[in-house]
C-alpha cells in the first residue's frame, strides 16, 4: 500500500531528520525530493505545487529553524500537510434514524469495483446495526444482478431485483416500497455502468438520483487508475454531485496518486478503501493514519482495531492467564494463527508498525509457511495438541504424513512452539514491556517465519 511514495519520502526525510541544526538549503532539498516523489506517484500538479509552497513557506518559519530538534519540526508540517491534503479527518456517511430509510447510490465505470463495493458497504452497515437491501439497478452490464445477488447471500443481505426490467427509476421506486413494508432502514443501489463516461449514462444516473433524493452519492473508483479516478470524480461531481468517493485496490496502490490528490481537486472526501478481496476488507479512510503510514511511523491504531475484530477481551484475557501458567497448548497457537490470518496479509500488518513500512517485502515472508504450521497441527489428535510432550517419533511420522510434510519439519514446529512458549510466558510477566515484546519477536524471528 503506497510502498513507492513511501519508501522515497521517507529517503527525503532521513537527510533531515535527527539534525541539531538545519538549513533553508537543508528544507529546500528535502522539499524539492518529495515533490519528485509526489510527481512519480501521479499526485496531481497542482496539489504538488500547493503541497512544496506550503511546506516550504511554513518549515522556514523561525519556529522550526530555531526550535530545539529542527528536524522532528520538519516531519511533522511534511505530516500535517500530507493530512490536510488528503482530507484533514475521517468523513462518516450522513444517514437518517432507523424510522425512515435512507438512500446510498453508487456510482461509477465498469470495472471500478462498484457492484463487490454495494456489498462491502451493505456488511459494514449491517454490522453496525441497520437494516439493509441492496437493490439491482445496472441493467446495462451483463450479470450484474446475479452478481449482485451472489456476494448478498455471502453476507447475509437481501437483494432486490426485477429480471428483464428496463428502467432503473422503476426498480428503484419497487424496492423503496419494499424497504417500507419490511422496515429496511438502508437502501444501497447498484447503478448502471459503462466502460467511459457518455452521456446516456449520466442521463440514466440523473433521472435515478432525482428520484430516490439519496443522501449519500458514493463515486467507487480504482486507486490503480491514478490521476483517471480523479478526472472520472471530477466529472461525476460537475454533472451528479457526489458526496464522497470510495477508493477499490487501495491495498494494490503503491503511488498514491489518486488518494492524494481527490480531496484538493474535487473537493470531495474520500470515505471508504477497498483493501482485499473479501467482503470484510473494507475500511474507513483516515486522513491522519495514512498520512503517519507514508512518513514510516506506522499505524498502531489500525492494527489494535484490526485485532479487536477477531479477538475479544475475555478471549485475550484468557490466553494471557494461559501464558503465565505455562497452559499455553498447540491448540491456542492454532487458534492465534487462525485469528492472524482473519487481519489480513502479514505485510500489510508490518506495514502498521512504526518503521516497519518499506522493510520487509512480499518476498521476505514465507505466506506458505502459516499455512504449513496450520496443517502440522490440524493434523495432531487433540491429545497431542493439548499435551505436545508425548509427540514421539511415531507420532511425528503420521503427523508428517496427514499434513504432507517431513518429519524434520514437524520437529522443527514443536522445537520452535517449545521456544515460542518460554518466550510467551516472560513477555506476559513483563506485561506491556515494549523492548521485551521486540526481544521476543526478534529471537523468535515471528509468528510467520521458521
Amino acid at each position: 500500500m503506497l510502498e513507492k511514495l513511501t519508501g522515497k519520502i521517507q529517503d527525503a526525510l532521513r537527510t533531515i531528520s535527527g539534525k541539531a541544526t538545519i538549513t533553508e538549503k537543508n528544507i529546500e532539498d528535502a522539499v524539492e525530493a518529495i515533490k519528485m516523489a509526489l510527481l512519480e506517484a501521479d499526485v496531481n500538479l497542482r496539489v504538488v505545487r500547493r503541497f512544496v509552497n506550503a511546506t516550504i513557506e511554513e518549515a522556514k518559519g523561525e519556529r522550526v529553524l530555531r526550535s530545539v530538534d529542527p528536524g522532528q519540526q520538519f516531519v511533522k508540517i511534511v505530516h500535517d500537510k500530507l493530512v490536510a491534503f488528503l482530507g484533514d479527518t475521517k468523513q462518516d456517511l450522513v444517514l437518517k434514524g432507523p424510522d425512515t430509510q435512507s438512500i446510498i447510490l453508487m456510482l461509477g465505470l465498469q470495472g471500478s469495483g462498484k457492484t463487490t463495493s454495494s456489498a462491502k458497504l451493505a456488511l459494514r452497515l449491517k454490522k453496525e446495526g441497520r437494516k439493509v437491501l441492496l437493490v439491482a439497478c445496472d441493467l446495462v452490464r451483463p450479470a450484474a444482478m446475479e452478481q449482485l445477488s451472489v456476494l448478498g447471500s455471502q453476507i447475509g443481505v437481501p437483494v432486490y431485483k426485477e429480471e428483464g426490467a428496463k428502467d432503473p427509476v422503476k426498480v428503484y421506486k419497487a424496492a423503496l416500497d419494499t424497504a417500507r413494508k419490511n422496515l429496511y432502514d438502508t437502501l444501497i443501489v447498484d447503478t448502471t455502468g459503462r466502460l467511459q463516461i457518455d452521456q446516456e449514462m449520466m442521463a440514466e444516473l440523473v433521472r435515478l438520483r432525482d428520484a430516490a433524493k439519496p443522501d449519500e452519492l458514493l463515486l467507487v473508483a480504482d486507486a490503480m487508475t491514478g490521476q483517471s479516478a480523479v478526472d472520472i470524480a471530477k466529472a461525476f461531481d460537475e454533472q451528479i454531485g457526489l458526496s464522497g468517493v470510495i477508493l477499490t485496490k487501495f491495498d494494490s496502490d503503491t503511488r498514491g496518486g489518486a488518494a492524494l490528490s481527490l480531496k484538493t481537486v474535487t473537493g470531495k472526501p474520500l470515505k471508504f478503501v477497498g483493501v482485499g478481496e473479501k467482503p470484510e476488507d473494507f475500511e474507513p479512510f483516515y486522513p491522519d493514519r495514512i498520512a503517519s503510514r507514508i512518513l514510516g511511523m506506522g499505524d498502531i491504531v489500525s492494527l489494535v482495531e484490526k485485532a479487536q475484530q477477531v479477538v475479544n477481551q475475555e478471549e485475550a484475557a484468557a490466553l494471557q492467564k494461559k501464558m503465565l501458567s505455562e497452559d499455553f497448548t498447540l491448540q491456542d497457537w492454532l487458534d492465534q494463527i487462525r485469528s492472524v490470518k482473519k487481519m489480513g496479509s502479514l505485510q500489510s500488518m508490518l506495514e502498521m508498525l512504526p518503521g516497519m513500512a518499506g522493510q520487509i517485502s512480499e518476498e521476505d515472508l514465507n505466506k506458505a509457511d502459516l499455512k504449513t504450521q496450520e496443517a502440522i497441527i490440524c493434523s495432531m489428535t487433540k491429545k497431542e495438541r493439548q499435551n505436545y510432550l508425548i509427540i514421539g517419533p511415531s507420532r511425528r511420522a503420521r503427523i508428517a504424513r496427514g499434513s504432507g510434510t517431513s518429519v524434520a519439519e514437524v520437529a522443527r514446529l514443536i522445537k520452535k512452539f517449545e521456544k515460542m512458549r518460554t518466550m510467551m510466558k516472560k513477555v506476559a510477566k513483563l506485561g506491556k514491556n515494549p523492548q521485551a515484546a521486540q526481544a521476543m519477536m526478534s529471537r523468535m524471528g515471528g509468528m510467520g517465519g521458521r
